[in-house]
């Protein structure tokens, strides 16, 4: 496969800047690999679309406030992401702007100093904050939308609540997983009427998720490893899933990945790892059946997941008849579901 394989025309009105009015009222364009038919509905529909005996896997990892702004002492405007700490008082942030080693950064409520240059707009700070760093940015931080979520005012207040799932339980990721965001209780309790069941994992988010593969060449390209957590009680449910015969169905490209850097080399494993596989055509799934995602910026190491999982020309005619019929794109858009 080649680079400009990920590559689509998009028209930008069609980026969407809102969520839809209500979660499961989002669109849902419904691809069966094997007929390579396309059909048009909800994601409310879901528990009609599924099969009883089949299982939803979630990523409950919440959203923090992580973006914080702040200034050099000459006065010059930073834009920080606080990515993860690091220990000892020092966080890995990514940067908007020119700060220097040694030099202080003036925070909301704090200040901090920058300590080393980690590269690509990456670096170590050294945080000093009233109590503690977690309750310091619910205060003070904002949601990190993503960059082609374009308002005047910026994040707002109902941003912390649609940037979120409603299953979000532990913090620590940098962005949504956005498929999960269509869900709702009344949604998985209809899919739970039906025999379809559901469990969780956990993967952090962060910010090499999004970043387009560099240099052109996809055989080079290596991701940023990001850590994950897969209970014991979801790898049962999912081994007894596909011994009955039903389907894992992933919400999101960040369960994919979780579940098949977890079963790289051998069986399901249960426990904390790091999720750092790049999946893309070639790649034999070990444990996804089915992909509930949202739509993917051209270029990146998603949209070839998508392909992988599709088929690349699959995958080009969804896209194709995603724009034709002015799907909404990206992070608060519609979503697909391939079988």
């Amino acid at each position: 496969m080649r680079l400009e394989d990920l590559d689509y025309a998009l028209p930008p009105e069609l980026i969407a800047q809102e969520p839809a009015p209500e979660r499961a009222a989002a669109r849902l364009l419904v691809v069966t690999r094997e007929q390579e038919t396309l059909a048009h509905e909800t994601v409310a529909a879901l528990p009609r679309l599924l099969r009883t005996g089949d299982l939803l896997v979630l990523n409950d990892a919440r959203v923090v406030p992580a973006r914080v702004h702040g200034r050099r002492p000459s006065g010059g405007r930073l834009e920080l992401l606080l990515l993860q700490p690091c220990g000892d008082g020092e966080w890995e942030a990514l940067v908007r702007g020119s700060p220097r080693v040694d030099e202080r950064v003036h925070l909301p409520e704090g200040t901090g100093t920058w300590s080393a240059a980690l590269g690509d707009g990456r670096w170590r700070l050294r945080l000093d904050v009233p109590g503690s760093v977690s309750a310091w940015l619910d205060r003070v931080g904002e949601v990190p939308l993503p960059p082609y979520i374009r308002r005047p005012s910026g994040p707002t207040a109902a941003d912390r609540e649609r940037y979120q799932t409603t299953f979000a339980r532990v913090p620590g990721a940098v962005a949504a997983p956005t498929a999960g965001l269509h869900f709702t209780p009344d949604l998985l309790a209809a899919a739970e009427a039906e025999g379809i069941g559901h469990v969780t994992l956990t993967l952090h988010v962060g910010p090499g998720t999004f970043l387009p593969v560099r240099g052109g060449d996809l055989e080079s390209h290596r991701m940023a490893p990001e850590r994950y957590e897969l209970p014991a009680t979801t790898v049962a449910r999912i081994e007894a899933t596909r011994a009955a015969g039903g389907r894992v169905v992933a919400v999101g490209t960040t369960t994919v990945r979780t579940l098949e850097s977890a079963a790289v080399g051998g069986p399901l494993r249960a426990g904390a790892g790091e999720a750092a596989l790049f999946i893309r055509p070639g790649h034999r799934f070990r444990v996804v059946d089915a992909l509930l995602t949202n739509f993917h910026l051209p270029g990146t190491p998603l949209l070839a997941l998508v392909a992988a999982f599709a088929g690349r020309s699959v995958m080009a005619s969804a896209y194709a008849e995603a724009v034709r019929r002015r799907y909404r794109f990206y992070s608060y858009g519609d979503a697909m579901l391939i079988t």
